[in-house]
């Protein structure tokens, strides 16, 4: 079964708690997320987004993932 976007929120926000996120996407199996956390301070984009990654608890692993795909865009506040 697809995916919602409120169910996605509710994945990373479980991880990044005080973390500013937008979902999109209608379709529930191709999303788009922006996560901003001050957690990403340090990190490059590659370690942001394997964080985000991790926190979707295998939901996107193998053909018969939940979520397909997920445009990822990540970021420390400024």
């Amino acid at each position: 079964m697809p995916m919602q976007a409120h169910e996605i929120e509710e994945l990373i926000r479980a991880s990044f708690p005080d973390a500013e996120i937008t979902v999109q996407g209608n379709d529930g199996v191709h999303m788009a997320a922006m996560v901003v956390d001050a957690s990403f301070k340090g990190m490059n984009r590659v370690q942001q987004q394997r964080a985000v990654y991790a926190s979707l608890k295998g939901k996107m692993d193998g053909a018969n993932g939940e979520l397909h795909a997920l445009a990822l865009t990540t970021r420390a506040p400024e």
